[in-house]
């Protein structure tokens, strides 16, 4: 769970003025702090000390002007909103003050001062329920030890590596501090090490159940790690804590969600809405919900009252981008633009923002216009995520060198028998839920949504190791024994149970699953594999246009993109030559074009006996979670196949990443 820092091992140019600050020296701190900026324009902390000293001086109108420059080179930092607070209070602008304490404990909910100024402002001003909450919370840091309130504000403002070795340091002194364990565990989520978070987390609950925000995180962790049906449970523990309590009923509801009950988790956020009709993330997953079950008109009321409700709220301009059939109007892409333009915008309204312009610029035939965005976009959000193209490629190598036709034909059909599932591989926007819908469509299929049961297993196969240590997967799948085998496969259907609707063959769509197809076919050996293959650059711009929810990292970089896709290919080519017979290729373009025949061809493969209503696909009234959603519930189009087309003067980083062979495969 290690992490570098940018400043990690470099000299703090902060170092003196903060020192100067500290002794009481405020226009030398000022000064100093000023010079350092000319060599360091948009240092986070040399602007947050030159305004402390410039409130500090009284010399209000200065620290306004810093407050402001910090905010816009650092809109996540949540000092300098406590910064903007005491400023603001020292100015008897009590309401601004409140505004700027609120948005500094929501970045960093580890600064007691704020905390304790909010609780004050809000008894001043007879908010009585918020200023009880924001006094519970001030007390509770209060109570922890001091270097756990440090862990937190590090955790929050991004020095993960800072707060993971105090963690840890504390930790060894006190090895069961369940704050520690929890912080710990936080850690864990912000490094992608969600196994282990969740290790820790249940820990924490064996011998402190109730320990509540341990629990509340576990439901969070268990959500990520997409264990849907266990986040039901702990959710349902918290709300019977305190049923009327909004955020655990809010909680609750979106767990609803995620095992499919759709109907209870509407009903929740429909009685919340009516005590706070203009709550904005309320109204964003109610959007999401009813999106989900095909009420698209009612998705873009909840939408648009989001976005009203909190000017700058990306998320709920991409929704409506999302649903791919929106067409924002002029005064939306107006509204738009400026919030975008604004200055102290967090970074994920700002992406968010990007690629809703992006799209409704591009539906508009202002092709240029529409790649910058699309371009700022991706950028942002690539400086968010860790990706390592190397790493990817050496663990597809290791795929071809390991999965040999040897090994796999000395342990074929050791796995479970089931043939349940029909598994739909390959990269997003590649008209995977094309083909799921098809599929779904037939009596005898449930479709179900990206399953990460076998993303799980191989996690688990991979076992707990450094970094430097050699992966123990897949090499271990030439170790399994014939009974792990099977019961790897049983555990897969018997955990895949709670997304079917009794119909005996389901749909599992996870695009990932192609680099383990060899497990598949170990574990699952008469199992259903189909390939979901798309024209490269159509395939990779439509992904560079999308903003995911979560993974696919490699979509944020048109170099990453062709490289990746040039890698899918590869393994793909090695899947067929050591498994003939066992993946059915489906290029959407020859889908599209030739449909009802390669509709015959996909149910023959699949053992299914043609049924027209496989035809009318976009007539099945089911859930549907990708970004496709409301594109597979319209009748068949070939709008799509060529839009790329357009953007094609920007795109060579992405042509020369794939190369002239796939180019012209393609």
């Amino acid at each position: 769970m290690q992490t570098a820092e940018d400043s990690a091992g470099q000299e703090d140019p902060a170092r003196q003025a903060r020192e100067l600050l500290q002794a009481g020296q405020l226009e030398a701190a000022a000064s100093s702090a000023e010079q350092a900026l000319i060599n360091a324009p948009d240092d986070r902390d040399l602007l947050y000390i030159l305004a402390v000293a410039q409130r500090y001086a009284q010399a209000y109108a200065a620290a306004d002007r810093t407050l402001a420059r910090l905010i816009r080179v650092a809109p996540g930092f949540g000092r300098a909103y406590q910064e903007l607070g005491h400023l603001r209070r020292r100015q008897a602008r009590d309401r601004d003050a409140m505004q700027a304490y609120q948005q500094a404990v929501a970045a960093n909910p580890g600064l007691p001062a704020s905390w304790k100024a909010l609780g004050d402002l809000q008894t001043r001003h007879g908010l009585a329920r918020e200023a009880a909450n924001s006094r519970a919370q001030h007390e509770r840091l209060l109570g922890l030890p001091p270097e756990l309130v440090s862990v937190t504000s590090f955790l929050h403002e991004g020095k993960l590596y800072k707060a993971e070795r105090l963690c840890r340091a504390f930790l060894q002194r006190e090895p069961h501090h369940p704050e520690a364990m929890r912080l710990l565990a936080a850690l864990g989520v912000r490094l992608h090490v969600l196994d282990d978070a969740e290790f820790l987390l249940e820990s924490v609950l064996e011998f402190k159940p109730d320990f509540l925000l341990a629990r509340i995180d576990y439901v969070d962790v268990l959500q990520r790690r997409q264990k849907y049906a266990r986040a039901l449970e702990e959710a349902r523990k918290v709300l019977d804590l305190d049923p009327q309590n909004p955020a655990f009923r809010s909680l609750f509801a979106n767990q609803c969600m995620t095992v499919g009950d759709y109907e209870q988790a509407l009903g929740i956020y429909e009685a919340l809405l009516r005590d706070t009709p203009d709550n904005p993330q309320l109204n964003l997953v109610r959007g999401h919900a009813l999106k989900t079950i095909g009420r698209q008109a009612d998705a873009i009321t909840a939408y648009r009252r989001a976005a009203s409700a909190r000017p700058g709220f990306g998320d709920a301009y991409w929704s409506l981008a999302n649903l791919k059939t929106y067409r924002f109007a002029d005064d939306e892409v107006d509204r738009m633009r400026e919030q975008e333009a604004a200055p102290g915008l967090p970074d994920e309204d700002r992406y968010h923002l990007c690629f809703a312009l992006g799209k409704a610029l591009e539906d508009r035939g202002r092709h240029a216009e529409s790649f910058e965005y699309y371009a700022r976009g991706n950028a942002l959000k690539r400086g968010s995520v860790r990706y390592s193209a190397e790493r990817t490629e050496a663990e597809f190598q290791l795929q071809r060198e390991i999965c040999t036709a040897e090994l796999l034909e000395a342990r074929a059909n050791q796995g479970h028998p089931g043939a349940d599932p029909i598994f739909i591989v390959g990269l997003p926007r590649a008209g995977s839920t094309l083909i799921e819908q098809i599929l779904a469509s037939h009596s005898q299929v449930d479709g179900t949504l990206e399953l990460p049961n076998i993303l799980a297993i191989a996690h688990r196969l991979r076992g707990r190791r450094r970094i430097d240590e050699a992966p123990l997967y897949p090499a271990v799948l030439g170790e399994l024994s014939p009974e792990r085998l099977h019961e790897l496969g049983e555990e897969y259907l018997r955990e895949t149970a709670v997304h079917r609707q009794g119909a005996p063959r389901f749909t599992d769509k996870m695009p990932n699953n192609f680099r383990h197809i060899g497990l598949i076919s170990l574990i699952l050996p008469n199992a259903k594999i189909i390939d979901a293959r798309r024209h490269p650059m159509a395939c990779c711009f439509s992904a560079f246009k999308q903003l995911f929810a979560e993974g696919q990292e490699f979509s944020y970089s048109l170099e990453d993109l062709g490289r990746y896709y040039r890698g899918y290919v590869e393994l793909m080519a090695h899947w067929e030559q050591v498994l003939p017979g066992k993946v059915l290729r489906v290029q959407h373009e020859t889908l599209v074009e030739d449909f009802e025949p390669q509709v015959r061809r996909l149910l023959d493969f699949c053992g299914l006996k043609f049924e027209p209503a496989c035809l009318e696909f976009h007539r099945t009234r089911r859930v549907v979670r990708t970004a496709s959603s409301e594109q597979v519930r319209q009748p068949l189009s070939r709008e799509g196949l060529e839009q790329w087309r357009h953007f094609s003067p920007w795109l060579s980083p992405l042509e020369a990443a794939l190369g002239p062979g796939l180019l012209d495969a393609g």
